[in-house]
């Protein structure tokens, strides 16, 4: 009876493990383009773009994709895209020159809503708090970032600052932003519907950047390939950021920080993730995934500790703005579904 009781509990123990594992399923892959942009609308509609003018779409939870070559764009690299609905959606073309394009019949066709020929222009990461308001960041200008806004949904952009660089912070020679996931940056509405964000530089040095203020985060920096490159914040306000070295993107030396109060001061994860990363999403307040080159981690205590369950290389992690679902996407066209 002992020996049967014992067999139980390990059963038992062995289902439970199981039930909670976590496991990634490829949906898409052998496409021609590296996709950094990603935008999941519900857990049925989702959007992605790349380089080669490559924009892909899916309205029944990644089972089918639409890939779409942007007409005139065939040669341009989406590095970031951010969709309202199976119709609509914007993409982000980073430099030569910058250029910001709207569909509105699901990527038939698209029209320009930005264009920057500024020299030195790149964009590398756009955020949304709402469906109408929007902000852009670009690496710096004669040592200032570039910072655009919307408040329609990306039918225009404007200056926030109105030409008036001196309210901008002055960035360090060779401090600038990666425009590897789109997710350096963001801006959300607080409990009284105010307008709050952020975001985190790499390079030379990294900080993290509010509106009046700046603080350095303890990671691996000095390279023009070290540095933060995602940030993420949850409804309780509690941050976490990630990148390292993506020249060297299986150590884990100095890739992630966590902040309960927006920055001002930082802690290390007992337990980091396993490489270089270039995104980070909260799954809920208190999971976490994150992904990169090397690998993908979860975290289930806030992102105090990490555990690796795939070696896949991944540039970006989104969940459904409307749902729960939770999609990858990276290099040679692959997509995948965390099933959890």
């Amino acid at each position: 009876m002992k020996s049967i009781k014992s067999i139980f509990i390990f059963l038992l123990m062995l289902f439970c493990r199981n039930s909670f594992s976590q496991s990634i399923e490829v949906l898409q892959s052998g496409t021609k383009t590296s996709i950094r942009g990603l935008s999941v609308v519900t857990d049925k509609i989702i959007w992605a773009s790349g380089s080669n003018g490559t924009v892909a779409r899916s309205t029944d939870g990644g089972n089918t994709w639409q890939w779409l070559i942007v007409k005139d764009f065939e040669k341009r690299d989406f590095r970031d895209i951010e969709a309202f609905d199976s119709n609509t959606a914007i993409i982000m073309a980073v430099a030569e020159p910058a250029v910001i394009l709207k569909t509105k019949d699901g990527g038939k066709n698209w029209y320009k809503v930005f264009e920057d020929s500024t020299k030195g222009m790149f964009l590398d990461a756009m955020s949304f708090a709402d469906e109408e308001t929007g902000m852009v960041i670009g690496d710096p200008i004669k040592t200032k970032p570039f910072i655009a806004m919307t408040v329609d949904q990306g039918e225009t952009w404007m200056d926030p600052v109105r030409g008036d660089t001196s309210k901008l912070p002055t960035l360090f020679s060779g401090e600038a932003f990666f425009a590897s996931s789109g997710t350096n940056i963001f801006i959300k509405r607080d409990a009284d519907y105010k307008l709050i964000g952020g975001f985190a530089s790499g390079g030379m040095k990294s900080r993290f950047f509010t509106e009046k203020e700046n603080f350095f985060i303890p990671m691996i920096q000095g390279k023009e390939s070290t540095g933060a490159n995602s940030v993420a914040i949850n409804n309780n306000n509690e941050m976490i950021i990630v990148g390292g070295d993506f020249t060297n993107d299986t150590n884990a030396t100095g890739n992630c920080a966590l902040s309960n109060n927006f920055g001002k001061t930082f802690i290390k994860p007992q337990t980091a993730p396993h490489g270089y990363r270039s995104c980070v999403i909260y799954i809920n307040e208190k999971q976490l995934i994150t992904c990169g080159t090397s690998g993908i981690d979860i975290s289930n205590d806030g992102g105090l500790n990490w555990k690796l369950i795939s070696t896949e290389s991944f540039h970006v992690v989104q969940k459904a703005k409307k749902g729960n679902a939770v999609f990858l996407a990276g290099s040679n066209g692959r997509i995948a579904k965390l099933i959890l």
